[in-house]
C-alpha cells in the first residue's frame, strides 16, 4: 500500500486505515479534516508523524503544534486531544501495547 494513495478526507471527521496489527503493535494511517477529537488516555504508547498538513494537540495540558514532517511520542496513560487540524491532515500513527495482558483502550 502506498501511504499517499486512496486518501479519503471526511468533512469534520477522521478516517482510520489499519495498515498493520501484530501482537503488541498497530500502525494506522489517519486522515483528519479540521476535526477535534479526544480526549484520549490509552494503554498504548503512541508515536505520531504528520505526513501532510498540520495539527494542534493538547498533551497533558500543553499545546503542541505539529507540521509536515514533525513527530511526537505520547506515553501510555498520557491524556491527549487533537484540538485542530488543517483541512487535510495526514498522519502515520504507531501504537505499542506495553501491558503484559494486552489490554488496549483506543478512546
Amino acid at each position: 500500500m502506498n501511504l499517499y494513495e486512496n486518501l479519503e478526507y471526511i468533512a469534520g471527521g477522521e478516517r482510520i486505515d489499519l495498515l498493520l496489527q501484530d501482537k503488541n503493535l498497530r500502525i494506522e494511517r489517519i486522515t483528519s479534516s479540521k476535526a477535534p477529537s479526544g480526549p484520549y488516555n490509552q494503554f498504548e504508547d503512541e508515536w505520531v508523524l504528520v505526513l501532510e498538513g498540520w495539527a494542534i494537540l493538547e498533551i497533558s495540558g500543553k499545546k503542541v503544534k505539529l507540521t509536515k514532517g514533525d513527530n511526537y511520542f505520547i506515553r501510555s496513560f498520557t491524556e491527549h486531544s487533537v484540538l485542530e487540524t488543517s483541512e487535510k491532515c495526514l498522519w502515520l500513527c504507531v501504537f505499542v501495547t506495553t501491558r503484559e495482558d494486552g489490554m488496549v483502550n483506543t478512546g
